[in-house]
């Protein structure tokens, strides 16, 4: 009798049980809470309070993979007589990639170099540690310097139907998967004490942007170094003097960053600002 009751309601299923309610427009907001509260719980377990961001482009590339690739297109073009439109676009856009993977290996060098320096700290409630947006490129070469000195990294990656896929040098242990971006940026701004912001895309500028909006306005009383690394991309890519000029933003603003072309340089700027502030 009990076990004809028991195949009887086999059928019934609890709500947070129920996979087809929990991926439905009704349960969004069950999704959202979910990818806020599951990584400070994370955060929590590890004791990690401070995050010192690296932004930049998925596209950049490793010196050594740029080069080859160069070495490729430049080969076709010996062997073909006829160059193709196409292919010369292709060759022009790999010297370019050359000369943007100087980014890549900066990145790894300073993120190397700020880890060691966290791993130094002795205070177990002033610890640091690098986080990305965990996909190639400059996230990548950021979770890559700090696997190179033995300490751990965030990687807060994305479903994107292109470029995300998950860099190997994240932790594993905090390597998260979002799926609302602006969950993503939370989780990007709430622990930070620092931002270090290479040359990129849309995605970078939107991150930069809404970043240094929230600084800017006062919404978060913390302090907040922010480096724009390669002043050659930044003051081509964005005029930021002529917006002074318009009075779209005042001179002050111009304060709320640095920009610098070395890693030393960097390194040695974030070490002042956080160990004024936080240490």
């Amino acid at each position: 009798m009990s076990e004809n009751k028991k195949k009887s309601h086999s059928w019934l299923k609890k709500s947070y049980n129920n996979y087809s309610f929990l991926n439905s427009p009704a349960a969004r907001t069950i999704r959202v809470l979910s990818e806020l509260i599951e990584p400070e719980s994370r955060f929590r377990k590890h004791n990690l309070r401070n995050t010192v961001v690296f932004f930049g482009s998925a596209r950049t590339l490793p010196r050594q993979t740029a080069l080859k690739n160069l070495k490729t297109i430049e080969l076709n073009l010996t062997k073909t007589k006829k160059h193709s439109k196409e292919l010369a676009l292709k060759y022009e856009q790999a010297k370019r990639d050359v000369i943007m993977s100087r980014y890549y290996e900066d990145a790894v060098k300073l993120s190397e170099k700020l880890t060691r320096w966290f791993k130094d700290i002795k205070n177990a409630h002033k610890n640091f540690v690098i986080c990305s947006g965990g996909g190639p490129g400059i996230m990548e070469a950021a979770n890559r310097g700090a696997k190179n000195a033995k300490g751990q990294s965030i990687g807060l990656n994305i479903s994107l139907p292109m470029e995300q896929t998950p860099n190997p040098y994240q932790s594993k242990e905090l390597t998260f998967e979002f799926h609302y971006f602006f969950i993503r940026k939370f989780w990007f701004f709430y622990p930070a004490k620092a931002l270090i912001v290479f040359p990129g895309g849309y995605g970078t500028l939107d991150e930069f942007f809404e970043l240094l909006t929230l600084v800017q306005t006062n919404k978060s009383k913390k302090y907040m170094p922010i480096v724009l690394y390669g002043s050659d991309y930044w003051k081509k890519t964005i005029n930021f003097d002529e917006m002074v000029k318009w009075g779209v933003i005042s001179e002050k603003d111009l304060k709320l960053f640095k920009i610098f072309d070395n890693v030393q340089d960097s390194f040695t700027y974030l070490k002042d600002e956080l160990t004024k502030h936080y240490i």
